[in-house]
């Protein structure tokens, strides 16, 4: 189906894998302009797709691999693509981005999608050559690396590749194009439930846009405005991510032995400050990043990429383990695997748990580390405990026991920041329609510490707060944009001075500034304008397409996303109930004696239905899709 709007190619494939029917979908330009692109425009399909409650891992579930309208437009950072199917290890519709040139490749090809349907009775590979496509035999590229798979298929094309773990349907596999994982949630599962490989793409078609001259303009300020930011122009360039973890410690963010603690007395020997000193050899970064955030560092003599600062916490402090060389050894090792590092290394971190308190007797400890490279070997290969271990915490915990301190909400395991020192982020990581994710939670511990510092222990104004953030970082997503991005939204006065009187009043006024958040998020209207200054992609999104496009109508196309993925998890059995954390981090005080460091999850919650305009037991409501222009969805 072609369409008139630039950024977009016009089509969407469709591969049966059981009986190897190739079409099109459907997909109108009305269609993208209510629900744009990637992680959105999947939501839509998944939900039109699939009806009632399925089994991941069997051949009723959908895979979609999407880009967004800015992928492959040279606009700043944009080299981004999303896969959402049902995830093995909550049974919830997820989403994971990937930085990989796949996205890129496959809009080469003339493609805006791929919709994966059904399951191949053999092993296979695809070969997409625009309108060429072709099913190969994987036989000799089973049990490959993700690392050797994508060299043995070589050539200037996108690949999309599995490991071991993705092949024995470890539930927390990662999908990986070039070093770049779709990391989370278990979508390395689903492809390899599916009997599917790897995918290739390539082509010679380019990426039309409306206004070329003005696409330019927009990029070239873009770029530059993201260079004098002293976060996407200094501190990431120069530490990455793994920047954060200092900070995290100092604020008492940093889970440490299976979120026992928020501070680990050995972090520095695994900040970011030490990985750039003694490791980095370069920065690299994704298609068209300006920030070059990422890692290069040596093991083995090898060139591989570094870690971020999730797998620095969940790998270190989390297990006690202060040596910097295992953890750049292992995050190369679980991604030549195929695997998730954060819910591998907090699962970990969980048996060692339960085998200090004689509820599992499996040899795991916290500090002694020195064999784990064995016990990922055994994850990947489902051998021994590492059978038991690659069905994530939830289940490892309904085995043995230990609920209380199984740190997961909906079964996806959360990523380094400790929430009982940023409950904002706890409200995140508990609504989440993925489960316990810091991103699509809305990344709040950067308003709380990170970035800004609000009262990281108030509930006021953060049910509101957080769902703009969401809102936000759902449609910057959907538009094939890092979420890195949005740094650029807390003003640089305030981020280089963090001690000034203006930076302290923004602080404070946060707290209090519910009351017109909830307004805003209620008529995005009132949004009609643009700040390029301070967000840049709604300019980009209207000179690359020719929609008309505004800050109210970009927060409003994020609603409408968050809203179906909540649909979507609700027809298949969510509740109010699932929406929650473990007792570790809402009974147990972080600081013994301060009542203040847990999260008071129920509270915080309804004040977020209420911002969402969803009724009490966490469903949206009919009024709300409507507004939303979702009323066919209704029930």
């Amino acid at each position: 189906m072609s369409t008139s709007l630039g950024g977009y190619m016009g089509k969407v494939l469709r591969l049966d894998l059981t009986t190897r029917e190739v079409s099109e979908y459907p997909w109108s330009d009305e269609d993208r302009k209510l629900y744009l692109g990637g992680k959105i425009m999947a939501a839509r399909i998944l939900y039109d797709k699939i009806k009632t409650k399925i089994d991941p891992l069997s051949s009723d579930n959908v895979m979609v691999i999407s880009t967004g309208p800015l992928t492959g437009t040279g606009a700043p950072s944009s080299g981004r693509f999303n896969i959402s199917t049902v995830s093995p290890l909550t049974g919830l519709i997820t989403s994971s981005n990937c930085g990989g040139n796949f996205g890129l490749f496959l809009k080469k090809a003339g493609y805006d999608a791929l919709i994966l349907e059904g399951k191949s009775e053999e092993q296979i590979w695809i070969e997409i050559a625009e309108d060429n496509i072709t099913f190969h035999s994987a036989g000799e590229l089973w049990g490959k690396t993700t690392g050797e798979t994508q060299e043995h298929l070589g050539g200037k094309t996108g690949k999309l590749v599995i490991g071991p773990a993705g092949e024995n349907l470890v539930l927390y596999a990662s999908i990986f194009s070039e070093e770049r994982a779709a990391g989370r949630a278990g979508v390395g599962a689903v492809m390899g439930s599916k009997n599917l490989k790897a995918i290739t793409a390539t082509g010679t078609k380019s990426v039309e846009v409306s206004n070329r001259e003005r696409v330019k303009a927009v990029n070239k300020q873009w770029v530059a405005q993201l260079k004098r930011h002293p976060f996407t122009g200094v501190q990431l360039p120069k530490l990455g991510t793994a920047g954060l973890l200092s900070s995290m410690h100092a604020r008492r963010m940093l889970a440490t032995r299976n979120y026992k603690y928020g501070q680990f007395k050995d972090f520095e020997n695994v900040s970011g400050e030490v990985l750039a000193e003694k490791h980095l050899v370069k920065n690299v970064g994704c298609v068209s990043c300006t920030m070059q955030c990422a890692r290069q560092v040596r093991v083995d003599g090898k060139l591989v990429k570094g870690p971020e600062v999730e797998t620095l916490g969940i790998l270190g402090p989390n297990l006690e383990n202060g040596n910097l060389e295992l953890i750049l050894k292992w995050n190369y090792l679980l991604d030549e695997l195929g695997m998730d590092t954060i819910t591998c290394g907090s699962t970990i971190a969980f048996a060692m748990e339960l085998n200090e308190k004689g509820l599992w007797d499996n040899g795991l400890e916290f500090g002694k580390v020195d064999s784990l490279s064995e016990v990922f070997e055994n994850i990947a290969h489902r051998r021994g405990i590492g059978n038991i271990l690659a069905d994530g915490s939830k289940r490892v915990s309904e085995r043995f026991g230990g609920k209380e301190f199984a740190i997961h909400s909906k079964g996806l395991e959360l990523a380094a920041y400790e929430p009982r020192a940023a409950v904002g982020q706890g409200l995140g990581y508990a609504v989440s329609n993925r489960g316990g994710c810091h991103l699509n939670g809305g990344y709040f511990v950067v308003m709380e510490g990170l970035g800004l510092s609000m009262d990281p222990y108030t509930t006021k104004s953060k049910g509101a707060l957080v769902m703009m953030f969401q809102d936000i970082m759902e449609a910057v997503s959907a538009g094939g944009s890092c979420l890195f991005t949005t740094y650029s939204m807390i003003p640089a006065a305030l981020a280089l001075k963090p001690n000034s009187r203006l930076t302290r009043l923004a602080n404070k006024l946060m707290k209090y500034s519910g009351g017109i958040i909830n307004i805003v998020n209620k008529f995005p209207g009132l949004l009609s304008v643009n700040v390029p200054a301070l967000f840049p992609h709604t300019l980009a999104i209207d000179a690359v397409t020719g929609m008309k496009m505004n800050m109210g109508k970009f927060k409003k196309i994020g609603e409408r996303g968050y809203n179906l993925e909540r649909l979507f998890n609700v027809r298949i059995g969510l509740t109010a109930k699932d929406d929650d954390l473990p007792k570790r981090l809402k009974e147990e005080e972080q600081v013994p004696g301060n009542k203040l460091t847990v999260v008071p999850i129920e509270k915080l919650k309804q004040k977020y239905y209420k911002a969402r305009g969803w009724s009490k037991d966490g469903r949206p409501t009919a009024s709300k899709l409507a507004a939303l222009g979702l009323s066919r969805d209704a029930k």
